[in-house]
């Protein structure tokens, strides 16, 4: 994958709006905001991939989830960060059917909005539906004080003590 750096104007990111050739979406990074290959990556650019955009682990492009929880199946949530990111340009969709996780791209370009703290996404998934939780719960190691946040009787009358018990499997 040849990554290059390119400037873009607010002003084109208003224009993709317009046509609908984006998706925003969330990406994890190592702590040092690599990817998995060594690439280092800074919040404000943008980059550029090359050649064909083709989802998977030999594919080629910038991956992003539409659904933060769905990060977290790729990484490990104790050594990564999670960034908000933009993706434009060419754009593929990929759908695991088999393991439901859906609304996942990759990009031609990928511009890196911010990073999202560990407590902001904690709150994010405590405002999200039930099933989100579900797999967030499973999949982000969280301490015991995090995880009695998502206990109790909902709106809903679910009661999230016995949903979590035993949920978090996922061991790094």
């Amino acid at each position: 994958m040849v990554i290059a750096n390119i400037s873009i104007d607010i002003d084109d990111i208003i224009v993709l709006d317009v046509i609908k050739m984006f998706v925003v979406g969330y990406k994890a990074f190592n702590k040092d905001l690599t990817n998995r290959y060594g690439d280092k990556f800074e919040v404000g650019k943008v980059y550029h991939a090359d050649g064909e955009i083709k989802w998977g682990n030999n594919g080629n492009g910038f991956h992003l989830c539409t659904y933060l929880e769905d990060c977290f199946r790729y990484v490990d949530p104790n050594i990564s960060l999670i960034t908000e990111v933009i993706g434009f340009g060419k754009i593929k969709k990929y759908d695991d059917d088999y393991y439901g996780y859906y609304d996942m791209y990759v990009c031609e370009n990928l511009r890196v909005v911010r990073v999202i703290s560990r407590e902001e996404i904690i709150s994010m998934m405590l405002n999200t539906y039930d099933d989100r939780k579900d797999r967030f719960i499973r999949d982000f190691n969280l301490t015991l004080d995090e995880l009695k946040l998502f206990e109790g009787v909902d709106e809903y009358g679910s009661n999230y003590s016995e949903r979590c018990e035993g949920k978090q499997f996922k061991k790094y």
